[in-house]
């Protein structure tokens, strides 16, 4: 499944913070937010090695990302689907999402010794309202 240009463009282009479930080893929910992005596949956020996202997904991959709106809460997309770590523009996209949500590097935000990783998850399933698709 693939996301609509509408919803790949709601994500990539606006500040609204995403909030991301993962699995515990256990099974139940555990959910935060991060600053992500999109491209027709799927989604991608931004992590760091060792914190408990990463160590969640290594168990267990299947993740779900859900964006809103804040000046309107009916409109949204939410993908779900498998994650996978990528090196690959790690340190990029982070300073990309820095820049988009905070206007500033994220020179101020780092914290010593952590290893950047971005986290990628395909579409499995997209829903949303109040946009096309």
């Amino acid at each position: 499944m693939a996301l609509t240009p509408a919803q790949t463009a709601f994500i990539h282009d606006n500040p609204f913070v995403a909030v991301v479930t993962t699995l515990r080893e256990d099974g139940s929910p555990h959910s935060t937010v991060v600053w992500a992005d999109a491209d027709g596949e799927g989604v991608s956020f931004n992590t760091a090695y060792g914190l408990r996202k990463p160590r969640h997904i290594e168990h267990d991959p299947r993740v779900s990302v859900t964006v809103v709106d804040p000046a309107d809460p009916f409109r949204w997309v939410s993908v779900s689907g498998v994650a996978r770590f990528t090196d690959e523009d790690a340190e990029e996209q982070i300073e990309r999402l820095s820049l988009l949500y905070t206007g500033e590097d994220f020179s101020g935000w780092r914290v010593p010794g952590e290893q950047r990783v971005k986290v990628r998850v395909s579409a499995e399933r997209v829903g949303g309202w109040g946009l096309d698709g």
